[in-house]
């Protein structure tokens, strides 16, 4: 009695039981409104038409809660009257007690009744207040959507009459296939990695420094009339290079002693909205925000990474060559090469555990070694070492840095790629474009490859200019497309590049170059007179299936493979990624949750293993300072004057004794 009197005098409304279901009830309603940024649910139509049909059912059993409270009332107060006539009556002192208990708890029972009844008139008073609440946010949602939609078929609209207005316009060339290819040579600026926040890459109109090729005729130099063995000695390019060149396209693939999978699990078909989750991470780093196994392909980043190798036996043949020109004409067809398989690949791989390793022992094979390293975790770097039996190694530290722009996505990796071949000691460095994939918001996905790269020769200070051109509705070169000019350390042009990163690269020999007739505008081109193209590089077609297996490449389907001997810290023994390759998304996400919490857990260590003593000013270089990579370590670059993660040696050592004890537990 005191509970119930204490809840009633305590004010209207303070009886523990409904409020705890009105609780309940507003969880439940808002439940699909997490912090996953999958709150597309709460939005849609029927969620409408559902939220409004709970609304209408609370105010209907509110209502006969209140026809409830009326009975009650009126039957409570009919039997306190009973109660009461017979409390008047003339009777025995047993019944009188008896009586009286009875009396006790009808009014108990009318407390109870009335606490219940203030209560639910509390609850339907809030209900009330918050069904304004949802009522605004529902209005507000549905004039965003409408918004949306509106604005996404202006920029339809548009998007169809600006290709109506290019198709129609009068200096449109009829036959796009020339006699003559036009390109753009970069204009050298450095490395500007970090792209502005309002860079378009697909409404750019390109207007840097350009040449023209002209190739030449065979009846405009009587030279040229030349077949078979003299041909390369008349136009001065080694016969070396020649038949290099011209085996380039139909290089037989090493045969392997294992026998390597020809595929993998189909991928399955599970529906997920990106712009769903995207929405809520414009401006921020991709790297720090959870993502399901949904938007993922089954392969790490360092997987990725050690997939640019597929087509290595570029370098391979560069090592036979005596002119560093020619040897860089390979050099730039291989570092184009690393992103053929990147078109149709828009899933984006696992993030690396730190400490996580990959290896490629592909001696017999591949006639090369390859090891990767997670050596940080923000910013996600990774580096990768590999040494070739044909006489060259190749070693890079790269860094990710990647940006959601709201209507695409910009993937920017950081840091120089060094290229040595031990013979010549011809040394080579690089950095990589940038990446963007387009249409987040709406339309079907799709990659471009846009930017500059310079590739240098440091002992002969040879170069390569090489431009990816971005696609472009009012552009009339072909998409995907590449071109370049390698010239040597007086700055004269020797060969012109040309092809796309997806298809094939071809090289042109230079015979002569001359300023064009200045244009409209007041700027000239560089005209390059060549002979035929021969073909440098050409991409393996995809294996079959491939549309259903991520569209991976030959070389990516063997990645993941299981292999016995692998530290235990290596990318195919990652559990999540293992479980998504097989099939099972809901099983490796909630694995991947484990992983990620353990990581996080061992973050926490080290910094707080750093101490507050340490002269670490941010928690990355805390970060860095407490964790030391396996295999690799930190020393100056001379080359580029930048600190890079280097090999120091001991992994196949350790792989050969089957000795890891040294390795960290982090799957």
């Amino acid at each position: 009695e005191r509970e119930v009197r204490g809840g009633v005098g305590a004010g209207r409304g303070h009886n523990l039981l409904v409020p705890r279901l009105f609780v309940m009830t507003i969880t439940t309603l808002f439940s699909s409104t997490d912090d996953s940024g999958d709150d597309d649910e709460a939005t849609t139509p029927a969620d409408k038409n559902e939220l409004h049909h709970t609304l209408k059912n609370l105010s209907l059993k509110l209502d006969d809660l209140s026809t409830c409270n009326d009975l009650i009332a009126k039957h409570g107060a009919a039997l306190q009257r009973s109660l009461t006539e017979l409390d008047g009556l003339k009777i025995p002192s047993e019944s009188g007690e008896k009586l009286k208990v009875v009396n006790e708890r009808a009014t108990l029972f009318r407390i109870t009744s009335n606490a219940m009844i203030n209560a639910c008139r509390d609850f339907l008073e809030l209900a009330e207040i918050h069904s304004r609440k949802w009522q605004r946010a529902l209005q507000y949602e549905q004039e965003q959507r409408v918004h949306l939609e509106e604005t996404i078929e202006q920029l339809a609209k548009q998007h169809n009459s600006l290709e109506r207005a290019f198709r129609s316009a009068p200096g449109r060339p009829a036959n796009p296939s020339k006699s003559f290819i036009e390109g753009s040579l970069l204009t050298p600026k450095g490395e500007d990695s970090e792209e502005d926040e309002d860079t378009e890459y697909f409404d750019a109109m390109e207007d840097s420094t350009s040449f023209i090729t002209v190739i030449t005729e065979a009846k405009e130099d009587r030279y040229l009339e030349a077949e078979g063995a003299l041909w390369p000695l008349l136009t001065g390019v080694s016969p070396l290079l020649w038949q290099v060149l011209d085996g380039a396209s139909l290089v037989p693939k090493g045969s392997s002693k294992v026998k390597r999978r020809v595929r993998i699990p189909n991928k399955p078909n599970y529906s997920l909205n990106l712009w769903s989750i995207m929405k809520n991470c414009i401006g921020r780093e991709l790297s720090r925000i959870p993502m399901p196994v949904n938007f993922n392909e089954p392969l790490s980043m360092l997987q990725r990474l050690t997939e640019d190798l597929e087509y290595h036996h570029l370098l391979d043949k560069a090592v036979h060559c005596t002119s560093s020109v020619e040897q860089m004409c390979l050099v730039a067809a291989f570092s184009v090469s690393s992103y053929s398989t990147t078109v149709h690949r828009i899933a984006k791989p696992f993030n690396p555990m730190l400490g996580e390793t990959f290896e490629l022992d592909r001696l017999d094979d591949m006639g090369l070694r390859s090891l990767c390293e997670q050596v940080s975790h923000h910013p996600p770097s990774a580096a990768h070492y590999v040494f070739s039996k044909h006489g060259w190694s190749l070693w890079q530290e790269i860094t990710i840095s990647s940006k959601f722009r709201g209507k695409y996505i910009s993937i920017m990796p950081l840091g120089a790629i060094h290229l040595e071949f031990q013979a010549s000691g011809n040394h080579y460095v690089w950095r990589k474009s940038t990446s963007t994939v387009h249409n987040i918001i709406v339309g079907k996905l799709w990659i471009d490859q846009s930017g500059d790269i310079e590739i240098v020769n440091h002992k002969t200070n040879d170069r390569c200019q090489l431009k990816f051109l971005p696609y472009s509705y009012f552009s009339k070169e072909a998409a995907r497309k590449v071109t370049g000019v390698v010239s040597d350390s007086q700055g004269r042009a020797h060969y012109v590049l040309s092809g796309s990163w997806d298809e094939q690269m071809e090289c042109s020999k230079v015979v002569h170059s001359s300023p064009s007739s200045p244009s409209s505008d007041g700027k000239q081109k560089t005209v390059y007179q060549t002979l035929s193209a021969k073909l440098l590089w050409k991409k393996y077609p995809l294996p079959e299936n491939a549309e259903n297996m991520y569209y991976f490449s030959e070389l990516a389907l063997t990645l993941n493979e299981h292999e016995e001997g692998v530290a235990p810290t290596d990318s195919r023994l990652r559990p999540d990624q293992r479980l998504m390759e097989k099939g099972c998304w809901d099983e490796a996400n909630t694995e991947k949750q484990r992983l990620e919490e353990k990581q996080r857990l061992s973050r926490r260590r080290r910094l707080e293993a750093c101490g507050p003593g340490s002269s670490c000013s941010s928690e990355e270089e805390k970060e860095a300072d407490a964790y030391k990579p396996l295999w690799f370590e930190k020393r100056l670059d001379p080359l580029t004057g930048e600190m890079a993660c280097v090999y120091k040696g001991g992994y196949w050592e350790a792989k050969e004794k089957q000795d890891w004890h040294m390795c960290p537990n982090i799957f």
